[in-house]
């Protein structure tokens, strides 16, 4: 059982992730590269800080700025300089590689020497339940805000410039501008994702958001598969839809650890199952017709 919760915990920690790329891809249709640098330095500043005994109330803000920063900077590479966003987030991917590592100072930062936020609050005694429901609040809270977001004047600007960007261009609203935000965004739920999981596993590793974006892309198409197939047209429900989509992600791969499939196979049965998501649909659809 502590083995599904360690899933459990891991999919809630990778629910801002989630989000973020729901953000990118859904609403803006950029497949935003950028996740995995982004992802890796929130991890590497949460560690750093830490490690310099600074409170997870400055160190959190921090955080969010240093990938509201990442994603701003492919945001202006691909409207600015008219670079395509995948090139752009390639690059940026490249370049915080190199950051991350320069802020390091070496590949591995093991935390479990300082107070994280998991030890900080205490809500149970045991502490995979203590973790569980920190991260319910932390993910209720997040939610919170990016539906409040979303659902403000400025949020429907937003979606609008992703659905269409000629119509709300010829309304006045600066599309580019829009991106830029809409990806600072992205890559600060994805930094923050960073931030809970470094607390976690008690370590940041220069590695760590390698393949990362395949998690998060699996997490939304779940979700997104659910929407379509039951027609979901509400902002609050297709959040909440993203956040199960990086949940049953995680049950998935760790029933497939579970079933005895051995460890250095994971990655290749997370590309199946991803592909085997993007298909249902379309297989589904086909056949019925």
């Amino acid at each position: 059982m502590d083995f599904y919760l360690a899933a459990l915990i891991q999919g809630l920690c990778f629910s801002a992730i989630a989000l973020g790329i729901f953000i990118s891809m859904k609403i803006f249709n950029i497949p935003d590269i950028t996740t995995d640098g982004s992802y890796t330095l929130g991890g590497v500043v949460t560690a750093k800080l830490l490690m310099a005994h600074q409170p997870v109330f400055v160190v959190l803000p921090v955080v969010i700025v240093a990938g509201a920063l990442a994603g701003a900077a492919t945001g202006i590479i691909h409207t600015k300089l008219k670079i395509n966003a995948l090139l752009a987030g390639i690059l940026v991917m490249t370049a915080l590689y190199s950051i991350n590592l320069s802020i390091m100072g070496r590949s591995n930062i093991p935390i479990n020497s300082v107070s994280t936020i998991f030890s900080l609050i205490n809500i149970s005694a045991n502490p995979n339940n203590n973790t569980f429901w920190i991260l319910i609040v932390f993910v209720a809270i997040i939610t919170g805000v990016i539906g409040y977001l979303l659902k403000t004047d400025f949020g429907i600007a937003m979606r609008a410039a992703g659905n269409s960007e000629s119509m709300i261009r010829a309304l006045g609203v600066n599309t580019d501008r829009m991106k830029i935000i809409g990806l600072a965004l992205a890559n600060a739920l994805t930094a923050l994702s960073g931030f809970l999981v470094t607390q976690f596993q008690v370590f940041a590793d220069i590695n760590m958001g390698i393949g990362i974006v395949i998690m998060g892309l699996g997490s939304v198409i779940i979700a997104e598969t659910l929407i379509n197939w039951f027609r979901i047209t509400s902002v609050w429900l297709s959040l909440v839809l993203v956040l199960s989509g990086a949940v049953i992600f995680q049950m998935v791969l760790a029933f497939t650890l579970s079933s005895g499939v051995d460890p250095t196979l994971l990655k290749l049965v997370t590309a199946v199952f991803v592909l085997l998501i993007v298909s249902l649909p379309r297989l589904s659809f086909k056949g019925s017709s």
